[in-house]
């Protein structure tokens, strides 16, 4: 008989997700730093957060300007308010340490990958909370008078970790899905009631 192929699972070992995550950590506090300390900050201020208007042309429809965001992702919430912001510390924070123990569940690469992306990203903006009591943006594309919020490195990788879990999703075989199989009793084929002998 063929011997049933087996499953090798590597769950409880999310070497991927972790490395993708620090990477993301180290990239996006990496530019912020650059971007706050050594490109945009203004000669004698030592506050942080601090207000400048200088602007560093990159493309037609791409420039660096220095925003603080006091809410979540892309300016969403930004009251600026101490209450809020704590709050949003509590909930990113817890968030993401449900990530953390999800994490070592995950199998399939995609899913380590996506989940170490978002991981990463929560990190970073968390960091800025509690060192600035906001989170330090840079990125902003526009169109004319018309401009996407500004945003950031852990930003961008919140919303491709995201991407990537509903691409998975959607793509995600059946097979995939781990489910058990329920095994079926074997039939005998030879048997025809149709050919039992008439008494």
């Amino acid at each position: 008989m063929p011997t049933p192929p087996t499953h090798t699972s590597h769950a409880g070992i999310p070497s991927l997700g972790i490395a993708i995550a620090a990477i993301v950590l180290i990239a996006d506090q990496l530019t912020k730093y650059i971007m706050v300390e050594r490109l945009m900050r203004p000669e004698g201020v030592t506050e942080t957060p601090y207000f400048t208007d200088r602007v560093i042309e990159v493309l037609p429809f791409f420039q660096l300007r220095m925003a603080w965001n006091a809410g979540i992702s892309f300016s969403m919430f930004n009251s600026g308010e101490a209450m809020t912001t704590a709050l949003l510390i509590a909930v990113q924070l817890g968030i993401t340490l449900a990530l953390l123990w999800w994490l070592h569940k995950l199998d399939r690469p995609w899913l380590q990958i996506a989940c170490g992306l978002v991981i990463g990203g929560a990190l970073g903006n968390i960091l800025d909370r509690l060192m600035f009591g906001a989170v330090a943006d840079f990125l902003d594309f526009y169109w004319g008078t018309w401009h996407f919020p500004t945003f950031n490195v852990a930003d961008s990788c919140i919303s491709a970790g995201a991407g990537l879990w509903l691409l998975d999703a959607v793509l995600a075989r059946p097979q995939d899905n781990d489910q058990p199989q329920i095994d079926q009793p074997p039939t005998d084929k030879t048997a025809d009631p149709s050919k039992d002998p008439i008494p």
